[in-house]
C-alpha cells in the first residue's frame, strides 16, 4: 500500500465497524416486497404508490421514512416522525383506508 491507500483503508475499516448489522427486519425485507408484488400482480391490494398518494397528504409536518409490508394482514404499515417521535400509520392494502396510528 503506498502512503494514500492506507489511511483510506484504515478509516474504511473504522467505519464498517462502527455501521449496524442488518436487524431482521432488514433482511426480511426482500420478501416483504415479494409478498406485495404477488398479492398486487393478484388483484388483491392496491399499488404501494397508491396508497402513498392517498396517505402522505394527511400527514403534513411529517417525514416519511417508509413502508412495511404485512403479506398475511395485507396491511401496508408506513412509518413517519415528526418532533423526533416515530409515528405508524397501518394502512389496509386492499381499501388503501388508514386503519390506526401508532405512536
Amino acid at each position: 500500500m503506498n502512503r494514500l491507500t492506507a489511511p483510506i483503508a484504515v478509516a474504511l475499516a473504522a467505519t464498517l465497524a462502527v455501521l449496524p448489522a442488518a436487524s431482521p427486519a432488514q433482511q426480511q425485507r426482500p420478501d416483504e416486497q415479494n409478498e406485495a408484488r404477488r398479492d398486487l400482480r393478484a388483484g388483491n391490494v392496491r399499488s404501494l404508490r397508491d396508497i402513498e398518494r392517498r396517505v402522505l397528504p394527511t400527514k403534513p409536518g411529517m417525514q416519511y421514512l417508509g413502508p412495511e409490508y404485512d403479506p398475511s394482514a395485507m396491511v401496508y404499515r408506513l412509518k413517519f416522525i415528526r418532533d423526533g417521535r416515530v409515528v405508524f400509520v397501518d394502512v389496509d392494502a386492499r381499501t388503501g383506508q388508514i386503519m390506526g396510528e401508532s405512536r
